[in-house]
């Protein structure tokens, strides 16, 4: 078999989908005066480690990881329990740069953990200067993790999206300021009391994303309120049961992002606007594409006098899927839709990544594609979204 280097060539892999573990001290150690003991922290009970917050309220567990500090991948659950356990690669960066060296990978996109995919996690949080400077903070220590991974990582940031003005304002800085590549935004803002994306609400942030020229992701799992595991699957399944269900079923939760997208007009008001499906797969997406074609001329013909498009090429145009244990579903989607809104990622350190296997796996699935192909779908694409450069 091909080894990855065989098939690549001197294309350089970026990996478009990892997390950061919140390391313990990542917001008391940043606070402003006044909210250090009122930031979030972790401690150990009974062996689990857990984010806490306001002192002793509950804010949730460490982070799905599953990576040890052997380098092992544990399978069968949805974190390891102590932090302490986890691989260093999870929190720092040097270990990290390590890891991809070791998978074959050159860069990666980055994606928070216990903040919820979309900065969700923060609405709990009732003191609104405390909810905003945890979003600020967050966004300073990705910073600080793209400045010393020297052009290889590249965090997206999050925005607190429960208040429009601090949204545009948090943009600008994140742009400016921060210098990070992009944006991840929950796919259902409706389901936190906040008006779709459709609305004029949000059309000042759609405005500045335009200009900046940046992506807007949205992570599977970033629109639920709460996660809960029978929502998935069936009551009477076990735990590992219901892991391996909820991990396929959610996969699919972004076609929803990308139906109302195409269907809405808002790319052809925001020409550079592009959006990223991350850690979807791909292999359901021609499906989307297909229906949403037949069913807007079934049930909408005099409406589609207003778009200057058909769904699909607005999704060929603005949209990407990512992709990193199918096979077939990347053959099906290439030749659906194209190489150019394709991108891969590994996952790391979830319970699903393709960890440690990924360069066999990626290999096997380049060896059937074109060349020119293998360097768009590894390296082109995500280099050009995210303006990552490429060393010589």
């Amino acid at each position: 078999m091909a080894s990855l280097k065989d098939v690549v060539g001197d294309a350089k892999v970026i990996d478009c989908d990892t997390h950061y573990t919140e390391p313990p001290d990542l917001w008391t150690s940043r606070a402003p005066a006044g909210y250090k003991d009122r930031m979030p922290y972790m401690k150990t009970v009974n062996g689990q480690s857990l984010w806490f917050i306001e002192g002793d309220q509950p804010f949730g567990m460490v982070g799905t990881t599953v990576v040890n500090h052997e380098g092992q991948k544990i399978r069968g659950k949805l974190s390891i329990a102590s932090f302490e356990e986890m691989d260093e690669a999870a929190y720092r960066v040097a270990p990290r740069l390590q890891v991809m060296d070791r998978m074959g990978v050159w860069a990666q996109t980055v994606y928070p953990n216990a903040c919820g995919f979309g900065a969700t996690k923060f609405l709990g949080i009732k003191d609104k200067t405390l909810q905003l400077s945890c979003v600020q903070i967050y966004n300073d220590a990705i910073a600080e993790w793209q400045a010393e991974s020297n052009g290889r990582l590249f965090p997206q940031a999050l925005l607190p999206f429960w208040d429009i003005g601090d949204t545009l304002k948090e943009a600008r800085r994140i742009r400016e300021d921060l210098h990070l590549t992009g944006v991840t935004l929950t796919d259902r803002p409706e389901v936190f009391e906040q008006p779709d994306y459709g609305q004029a609400h949000w059309e000042p942030l759609w405005e500045m994303i335009n200009e900046y020229r940046i992506p807007v992701n949205f992570h599977i799992g970033a629109g639920l309120k709460t996660f809960v595991l029978d929502d998935f699957a069936w009551g009477s399944f076990g735990p590992q049961r219901k892991l391996a269900s909820i991990a396929t079923l959610m996969y699919m939760s972004n076609a929803y992002m990308v139906n109302c997208f195409m269907l809405s007009g808002l790319f052809d008001r925001y020409p550079n606007l592009k959006l990223v499906s991350v850690e979807s797969g791909c292999g359901w997406v021609p499906f989307v594409i297909e229906a949403a074609e037949y069913q807007w001329d079934e049930m909408a013909p005099d409406e589609a006098r207003g778009l200057q498009r058909r769904p699909a090429e607005y999704f060929k145009e603005h949209i990407y899927a990512t992709f990193w244990f199918e096979d077939f579903g990347v053959k099906h989607f290439i030749e659906s839709i194209g190489p150019n809104n394709l991108l891969f990622e590994t996952d790391f350190p979830h319970p699903t990544c393709l960890y440690p296997e990924s360069q066999a796996h990626l290999a096997q699935v380049l060896a059937r594609l074109d060349p020119a192909v293998r360097r768009r779908v590894v390296q082109d694409n995500a280099a050009e979204l995210y303006k990552i450069p490429l060393p010589a």
